[in-house]
């Protein structure tokens, strides 16, 4: 038995015939198994599934692996040859074979040579049904050679002259991809002048002086290991020669008029022809004996290079090519011939019989020279193989008769000539099977009314079984006078009609068994376009409207689609389409042509056509826009339960198309006077069909719309009232919830007027406990929302729904939700309360759930009291504060933050519910660690002194432990609030007054006080303050700017300089020098310095007994501090700024003491700056 079945041979309709065709190419492309379940039962012989190239060229720094992957059943074994014998992999510790597969994997990266392993290797995988073999995979390390050391002796020549620069690059495996560069990696530019030829050599037909350059070099790329290789750069120049002669063309590759050329069938032919002359010659092509082959023929190198792609045994022949330049021509044959490795004719195909049955195993294949065809059976050539009596070789067939199951075998079938060879595992599988039916069972076909109807019986069995088809459950076996029963089981319905509508049943059967499936067939109504579209003439700018009415089988949803002249409809929005009409408003010319309807469904597909001539519009005066008037005559027809259709007429549109009408309806008995939105219809339309509901008395009126707006409403139609019906929906929102502990309400959201669809609305109300094994009660409530379930347990789940009803019936079977009687107070509290006291401000406290029992409710989480225990004196002060924690959910630990250090506190824990908390646990006492202490509650100096000061304060608000010691620091204050050196003393904690003794005089203090615990500091507080100042010294100074002496003084100098101001400027303008100028400039008043006219100050100053100039500029700096490279006569040195002591002429009395270094604040050094007027004092 072939599993290739043909269909049978009889005369049938073309279209039928086309069928049948794809029928039986269907069934000749299936193999087995045919599916995922017979490949599961099925004993199949190997199969080579997946296997490496023939010409395996390998990367030898990466592991070989050589593939061979095979299929069968049961799974086959794997083993390999090597150069014609046995390989042995379990004796090569380098080699492994993958499980489950043939695949070898050679480790060559962590040692031994890929060299090692070149060879020709062949894979066998065998079962007990035979043995399928690979190709021969001939392994070979790819090579990327160095190229040989050579001396490039530079090139000079002429311009004009022909040049070939030579690459010869190495020989690697397989052979590398030749470009020229420069030294900077750039390509060189190539043209019809210079170009690469394909053996890699540069050729310039003529060179110029721009060809000059050192570094032409011929790189070699090698696409297997990534290399490239570089030839010695060459050199050439050309030089420029007054005078060069024009020259015919002659070639420089191919040599001579005339040369061979072979290629293999498949290849790329590329044919080459490279010419020199001046000027450059052009390279043509042709054939001799025929046209160059259009779609395969291309041209590379600027014409210098045939290539034809895909070759074959017709390109043979004669191919010309002609160089021409204005001086002549010349040419050259390239005799092609196109040899022919083998390929395939008919590869064998695998055979599945049937004990006693007969078939054939054909290869044929074809080369150029003829292959020779040879035959093995399970890898070994059949002469030698074990004789089979069913088997009978005839060339290229092998003829089985009467086979039995040991006939089963894999044969290999081998076709070689010199170019190649081609090889092909094909099985010969004998097997006993009974009938298996593939075709899913139940399948539906659905098929159109008078067309065709193919029911599949996809099957497999050997012997190969015979196949009835039955109609219904007790139907006679089809005859082929009506149906037509193809070979491969399908049976067609040529004519199928609606009494072809229903089950039928094929049968298979062999000697072995039988087995049947059932399918179904329904028939449906054709789609039929009632309404075409007509042909219409418009005038420009008009509107115009296509009509496409389909009717189809209400079981099918048809998609209609509108086509412009075969095409798609413009992507304009002036094309509107609905469920009937194409609408095309503000026409223009482009828009003239044949617009198609076409209606199809999943079965079917009908059209029709109609064709728009677009006219130019007639004059009309000028039209007024507005509003359209509304519509009348409001008719109601068709009146059903649930549709009813309406029609109208449409009022003037006032120049601007009507674009949609609004519907809308008023309900009579429930909602007088209110209008409702119904639907909205295009503007072509003038009916709707309207859905309706149960119990409304109906009104309908309706608007019309246009680009200005919407008209008045149209009259209101006739009333129609609906019959009652049935409720069609439940109400929602429904819940349980309790209010007691010992009841159930259940709510919903009623159904209004509307909904009610009939008279008498009421609702069942039904509910069960969730876990019992009780019926459900029920009760029927009036028009209501809410209903109240008394006595029951608290807190169980119970199944509540909700269902309307009417006078009419019931509505649908309604959802059902859970709810929950009524909550009551938790009764058990929560056990092994443990408290772990993080730090001194923040305890961890963890206590055991409670049974959810005893919760009587929803768990809403655990809650935490706790308190701060107060003293005697403070209990009777202050009522105790608790604080509260809660924790949302099952949560069994908590934090409790913001604790008061060196506390004691008393703690318990509830669980909450939906109705509130339950019972506390046992009071749990902790304690806090101390912490650090707030700042003292307040610091004050009194009884300041000239050199002490006394503190006072209050100790801490929150000592947050036992005090242990208060530290105190200081540090002065000058004038510019620049801090002096820091004091740092230790008091004992039961002080609260501290006097601090030899401080400085009349200087400011800046103080810092802060209490400690175990735990560390507190915070700080500060304060500053003033020793007091010496009365008898104070009254000793006195400030020179208001003495009479010091005024007139400065007038005297001020005037002086007036003078000598105008003096200068008398001498100026009579062009004289100014001798007083001379002469104060040799005798310069040591006292009296005019002031500098750059920067305003005074000019240097020397002391008339020592003669030591003052530095120039040494004022006070802006930081207000003296620096040491300051006047060494400062006044701050001598008298501590405006505490030094005068007589009244302005001299100074106090005691030399030397230079008094000034003591650092902080670390920071600090002078105490004089005083302006003491400055000025010392020029006086």
């Amino acid at each position: 038995m072939q599993l290739k079945i043909m269909p049978k041979k009889k005369c049938l309709s073309a279209g039928r015939m086309l069928l049948i065709l794809f029928l039986s190419q269907m069934i000749s492309a299936l193999e087995v198994p045919l599916d995922s379940k017979l490949l599961e039962d099925l004993v199949q012989p190997p199969t080579i599934t997946q296997q490496s190239p023939k010409d395996y060229i390998i990367d030898p720094r990466e592991n070989i692996v050589i593939q061979c992957e095979a299929k069968g059943k049961p799974p086959p074994s794997f083993s390999w040859t090597r150069n014609g014998t046995h390989f042995d992999i379990d004796k090569d510790p380098l080699v492994t074979m993958k499980p489950g597969s043939g695949t070898l994997t050679i480790n060559i990266m962590t040692e031994g040579k890929a060299e090692t392993y070149e060879g020709v290797y062949q894979c066998t995988a065998r079962n007990e049904r035979g043995a399928a073999i690979s190709n021969n995979i001939i392994i070979r390390p790819s090579r990327s050679p160095l190229w040989t050391k050579e001396k490039l002796e530079p090139i000079i020549l002429r311009n004009g002259h022909s040049l070939v620069l030579p690459c010869r690059p190495p020989i690697g495996l397989p052979p590398p991809i030749i470009f020229w560069m420069d030294n900077s990696f750039q390509r060189l530019p190539q043209s019809e002048r210079v170009s690469q030829g394909l053996n890699g050599d540069l050729y310039f037909s003529n060179v110029l002086p721009e060809d000059t350059r050192e570094d032409y070099i011929c790189y070699a790329r090698f696409n297997h290991t990534q290399t490239i290789q570089q030839k010695q750069p060459i050199s050439v120049k050309v030089f420029s020669a007054k005078s060069y002669r024009e020259r015919p063309p002659t070639f420089l590759t191919p040599e001579g008029n005339a040369s061979n050329k072979e290629e293999l069938r498949g290849n790329v032919l590329s044919l080459e022809c490279i010419a020199e002359g001046l000027p450059t010659p052009v390279i043509y092509w042709i054939k001799e004996d025929g046209t160059l082959p259009i779609n395969r023929t291309f041209y590379r190198n600027f014409k210098k290079t045939l290539q034809i792609i895909q070759v074959s045994e017709a390109d043979s022949g004669n191919y010309q090519c002609i160089a021409k330049n204005a001086l002549g021509a010349i040419h050259h044959t390239i005799s092609v011939t196109v040899k022919a490795a083998p390929y395939w004719i008919m590869a064998p195909q695998n055979l599945v019989l049937s004990p006693g049955e007969d078939g054939t195993l054909i290869c044929r294949a074809n080369g150029k020279p003829k292959p020779r065809i040879s035959w093995l059976s399970n890898g070994v050539p059949v002469e030698i193989a074990p004789d089979d009596p069913s088997r009978k070789i005839d060339g290229d067939t092998i003829i089985f008769s009467n086979v039995q199951e040991r006939s089963s075998a894999v044969y290999q079938c081998n076709a070689s000539n010199e170019y190649g060879y081609l090889l092909a595992n094909a099985f010969v599988n004998v097997l006993a099977e009974p009938p298996r039916i593939l075709t899913s069972v139940n399948t539906l076909y659905q098929v159109i009314a008078n067309r065709p109807a193919l029911l599949d019986c996809a099957f497999f069995g050997s012997p190969l079984p015979t196949i009835e088809w039955f109609k219904g459950a007790k139907g006679s076996a089809l005859r082929e006078d009506i149906y037509v029963l193809h070979e491969n089981g399908t049976l067609e319905i040529p004519v199928a009609q609606k009494d072809s509508t229903g089950t039928y049943t094929c049968v298979a059967r062999n000697k072995l068994g039988m087995a049947k499936n059932e399918v179904r067939l329904e028939i449906k109504d054709p789609t039929r376009i009632i309404k075409h579209p007509e042909y219409a003439v418009v005038q420009r700018g008009n509107t115009v409207s296509f009509e496409c009415k389909v009717k189809h089988d209400e079981t099918l949803i048809p998609t209609v689609t509108w086509l412009k002249d075969s095409g798609e409809l413009p992507n304009d929005g002036r094309f509107h389409v609905n469920q009937d009409h194409l609408v095309i408003t503000d026409v223009n010319d482009d828009d003239g042509g044949t617009y198609t309807c076409v209606a199809n469904t999943t079965l079917d597909i009908v059209s029709a056509s109609a064709v728009l001539n677009v006219v130019a519009p007639t004059p009309t005066p000028a039209p007024t826009y507005d509003v359209p008037n509304a519509p009348f005559d409001l008719e109601l027809t068709d009146q059903l339960d649930k549709t009813v259709q309406l029609s109208w007429t449409p009022g003037d549109d006032n120049n601007s198309p009507i674009t949609k009408f609004i519907i809308e309806y008023e309900d009579a008995m429930h909602e007088a006077g209110l209008w409702h939105h119904q639907t909205e219809v295009s503007g072509t339309q003038t009916t709707a069909q309207l859905k309706l509901s149960p119990y409304v008395n109906y009104s309908f009126r309706v608007m019309a719309v246009n680009s200005l707006g919407r008209s008045l409403p149209s009259e209101p139609s006739e009333q129609y009232l609906t019959k009652a019906a049935e409720p069609d929906q439940n109400p929602s929102f429904v819940e349980g919830l309790g209010s007691e502990p010992d009841n159930l309400v259940i709510t919903w959201k009623p159904l209004n007027g509307f909904e009610s669809n009939g008279p008498g609305l009421q609702y069942k109300v039904s509910w069960r406990q969730k876990d019992g094994d009780d019926e459900w009660t029920s009760v029927v409530v009036a028009n209501v929302s809410k209903y109240i379930v008394s006595g029951t347990p608290t807190f169980v789940p119970y199944l509540i729904k909700v269902q309307a009803l009417n006078d009419a019936g019931f509505a649908p079977e309604p959802a059902v939700i859970m709810g929950h009687s009524g909550e009551d107070l938790p009764m058990v509290a929560p056990g092994n309360v443990q408290v772990n006291v993080v730090n001194s401000t923040l305890a961890e406290v963890h206590w055991d759930p409670v049974p959810l029992k005893s919760i009587r409710g929803h768990l809403q989480g655990y809650r935490i009291y706790y308190w701060k225990e107060q003293n005697t004196s403070q209990r009777n002060r202050r009522h105790i504060e608790k604080k509260i924690l809660t924790f949302q959910g099952s949560k069994t630990h908590g934090m409790l933050p913001g604790l008061e250090p060196f506390s004691h506190y008393t703690l318990n824990v509830r669980v909450v519910n939906g109705k509130g908390e339950g019972p506390a646990s046992p009071d749990r006492v902790f304690n806090t660690p101390e912490g650090v202490p707030s700042a003292p509650s307040s610091l004050k100096i009194v009884n300041p002194t000239l050199d002490s000061l006394t503190l006072e304060w209050d100790p801490p608000s929150h000592p947050n432990g036992i005090l242990t010691e208060y530290t105190l620091k200081y540090q002065p204050i000058n004038n510019t609030h620049e801090l002096g050196p820091l004091v740092d003393l230790k008091i004992p904690a039961n002080k609260t007054r501290w006097t601090l003794k030899n401080l400085n005089f009349s200087t400011r203090y800046k103080f810092y006080l802060h209490a400690q615990t175990s735990a560390g500091s507190g915070n700080q507080i500060t304060e500053e303050a003033v020793t007091t100042v010496d009365e008898a010294m104070a009254s000793r100074q006195v400030d020179i700017a208001t003495q009479g002496w010091f005024i007139g003084l400065m007038c005297a100098v001020a005037l002086l300089i007036l003078i000598l101001l105008i003096v200068c400027f008398i001498r100026r303008n009579k062009g004289g020098k100014y001798p007083v100028k001379e002469k104060e400039d040799a005798h310069a008043d040591p006292e009296i310095q005019p002031m500098k006219e750059d920067d305003g100050t005074f000019g240097e100053y020397s002391d008339a007994e020592d003669h030591k100039p003052l530095k120039k500029g040494s004022r006070t700096p802006s930081d207000r501090t003296v620096k040491k490279e300051d006047s060494d006569d400062s006044l701050v040195d001598y008298g501590e700024g405006v505490n030094g002591q005068f007589n009244e002429d302005g001299s100074f009395i106090g005691q030399y003491s030397g230079k008094k270094e000034k003591e650092p604040a902080e670390g920071n050094e600090s002078s105490e700056a004089p005083s302006p007027v003491n400055a000025m004092n010392s020029f006086v």
